[in-house]
């Protein structure tokens, strides 16, 4: 079972990376601007594409990122526990909010929080995705 474990971890990290890509463009885009609304532009500056482990990624108005795993290729998990969030967060435990945090830095990103929308089992996240992480 341990092995098991890890093997689903290593194909769970290229969910993480995805997500990773996102994370960029969405620093670059808060911190960047001169506005101090930049809610529309956060969806936008997530782009990364399908592959093998990972079927979607989305960015919302405060710049969490979503990523939907392919629970067909990583058989362990399914509809409902195939969900990793990214919350970009400004102090502490502050996340970024899109429509006043223009032009502001982000501290960190919270990473597999099941209370943000993580749905995928903590076992299976790499040890880099359970908490907070700059």
């Amino acid at each position: 079972p341990a092995y098991q474990d890890y093997t689903v971890r290593a194909k769970v990290s290229e969910v993480v990376l995805a997500a990773s890509a996102c994370r960029t463009g969405i620093t670059e885009a808060l911190q960047q601007s001169n506005a101090a609304d930049v809610s529309g532009v956060l969806p936008t500056a997530c782009t990364t594409t399908a592959s093998k482990f990972v079927t979607s990624v989305v960015a919302d108005a405060n710049g969490v990122v979503t990523v939907t795993a392919n629970q067909t290729n990583l058989a362990v998990l399914s509809a409902t526990t195939n969900k990793l969030t990214l919350v970009p967060i400004q102090t502490g435990t502050t996340a970024v909010v899109g429509t006043t945090d223009g032009g502001k830095q982000i501290a960190g990103w919270r990473c597999g929080n099941s209370t943000d929308g993580t749905t995928i089992p903590a076992k299976y996240l790499p040890a880099s995705c359970r908490g907070v992480y700059p």
